[in-house]
């Protein structure tokens, strides 16, 4: 039976895992609002810094689930407190390095632990409460996304602002720190559960079609989301007249958004998941086509950013939830997999998005995210009617 007590320290538990979140989220994507600055401190092209977000992405993606099979056996408090070790010194090579090559170097350990990270992290979260609040436990902890974009990147690039970018990894490296303590402080012991071998994580998409399917519609978006966000500065400032003041303030716009947008799916979900997930896409699409549009404009601006992170970050709660739907009993090897899509997704999102804005420009960078984005939805629409064609009913 639950007491008063313990409830807190549950939910304090949940509180420090979602800002383990803020903390790897905010030092992904840092650099999305830093790039002009980088890019002109170490003497490299817009295209090459956005090189920090592609390599960060592979080695999430690509090594988590290795890593997660790994340590299928250790306690995942001291399994996080590594993590936010790594990302505390790499945060702080980053800051003092003499050149972009070691930059590169510490962002690819970074993303080892970031991805390892987004494989164990929510189902922590949600360990530490009871079964019924679950759901709940994981979107409080996602919300740290939110949390980053609203505070964390626009507050990273003020401080850029005022100081250096520099300065700017040197406090993130601190604010990892900080949190490491807190972790050994509030998280109670969590012994590994239901944890599988390598070659077992690899087969659950083989073998789970809803789970495959669920990783095709999440990296489809995610390659065109991050396709465009990557530049989205570069985009604002080639297009429109904005100050690095204005373009904080529509980071913190998009971030408002993520938040509106997770809390308001953390109960539509409930309702209908896969309507939510496909409203969510489609908001991601037509969020582009303003930007595109109108996006010149400081409304156009401000509308695109928010109705952007809306739809961002419902969508993201959606992913969180199919994934676990379609495999609850093998959740964090599932998460690995999800992880490994999500953030390959990112990876070449950022490098394909840099490739096509140095050979062509910023703005055909944000219009191949958006046929990426819309080919997401097309799949899942195409899908369901199919479905509903073969067995007269709709499958979520």
């Amino acid at each position: 039976m639950e007491t008063p007590a313990s409830t807190v320290k549950s939910w304090l538990g949940v509180a420090v895992i979602t800002a383990s979140l803020f903390t790897f989220v905010t030092t992904e994507l840092m650099p999305v609002g830093l790039l002009t600055p980088i890019g002109a401190s170490l003497g490299i092209s817009v295209g090459v810094a956005g090189l920090m977000v592609t390599l960060y992405g592979v080695s999430a993606g690509l090594g988590v689930p290795f890593i997660v099979a790994w340590t299928r056996r250790v306690n995942r408090r001291a399994l996080l407190s590594a993590l936010l070790t790594v990302l505390a010194i790499g945060n702080l090579i980053t800051a003092i390095s003499p050149n972009y090559p070691l930059v590169l170097t510490a962002r690819l350990l970074m993303g080892f632990a970031n991805g390892v990270f987004w494989a164990i992290g929510v189902s922590m979260a949600m360990r530490l409460v009871p079964q019924h609040r679950a759901g709940r436990a994981a979107a409080v902890a996602l919300s740290g996304i939110s949390i980053a974009t609203v505070a964390g990147i626009p507050l990273g690039t003020f401080l850029e602002s005022l100081t250096s970018w520099r300065t700017t990894f040197l406090i993130w490296s601190g604010l990892s720190a900080l949190v490491l303590v807190a972790v050994a402080a509030v998280v109670p012991s969590l012994p590994s559960s239901n944890a599988v071998p390598v070659r077992e994580v690899f087969a659950l998409p083989l073998k789970n079609i809803p789970l495959r399917l669920v990783m095709i519609t999440v990296a489809l978006y995610v390659l065109g989301h991050f396709a465009a966000y990557t530049f989205v500065r570069p985009f604002l400032e080639e297009n429109s007249s904005v100050t690095p003041g204005f373009i904080a303030t529509l980071l913190i716009v998009y971030g408002a958004g993520g938040a509106i947008g997770n809390f308001v799916a953390g109960y539509t979900t409930t309702l209908n998941l896969a309507a939510t997930f496909a409203i969510a896409r489609a908001g991601l699409v037509a969020a582009l086509l303003l930007l595109l549009t109108i996006g010149h404009t400081t409304p156009g601006a401000i509308i695109a950013l928010a109705l952007w992170g809306i739809s961002f970050g419902a969508a993201n709660l959606c992913q969180i939830n199919l994934t676990l739907a379609a495999a609850p009993n093998t959740f964090e090897a599932a998460m690995s997999i999800n992880t490994l899509a999500y953030n390959t997704s990112i990876a070449l999102g950022a490098l394909l998005g840099g490739l096509t804005a140095d050979q062509s420009s910023v703005t055909s960078a944000v219009y191949f995210g958006l046929a990426l984005t819309t080919a997401s939805l097309l799949t899942t629409l195409i899908r369901r009617r199919s479905s509903t064609t073969a067995t007269g009913a709709t499958q979520p």
